[in-house]
């Protein structure tokens, strides 16, 4: 019996997860609503691109890109110098439930990382 795909595989392995974070700095750029999120970032969102992306290729069960480069996430702490409250984070879940939409596949799988990553955005915050 052949092991259960991870949410990785499941929901297209690199090519999904890659333009998964490709529509979803896209729209970062396009949406004027996004403007309190993508101003967090720097103009230039190659380097971002490139470790979100690694980011959720391990955090789906896929290659651990991220940690064999930079050790482990500690995503909060990561992003503690950039003032995150309610406006910043409802702009990037914005942005990136469009992306989900219009990127990774219906479904249970996508529905469970959905959860996740609410989760994460709401971990991020650090202003009232």
């Amino acid at each position: 019996m052949s092991p259960e795909p991870t949410p990785y595989d499941a929901l297209g392995g690199e090519a999904a997860m890659r333009a998964l974070v490709d529509r979803f700095y896209e729209l970062m750029d396009e949406l004027p609503e996004a403007q309190p999120a993508r101003r967090l970032h720097p103009q230039d969102l190659g380097e971002v691109r490139q470790k979100l992306f690694e980011y959720f290729s391990g955090w789906l069960g896929g290659p651990p890109l991220f940690e064999t480069k930079y050790g482990h996430p500690r995503m909060r702490a990561r992003h503690m110098p950039f003032a995150i409250g309610s406006a910043e984070r409802d702009a990037w879940l914005l942005c990136m439930k469009q992306a989900f939409e219009e990127v990774l596949p219906a479904g249970e799988v996508r529905d469970a990382f959905w959860r996740r990553v609410l989760g994460l955005a709401d971990f991020m915050r650090n202003q009232d």
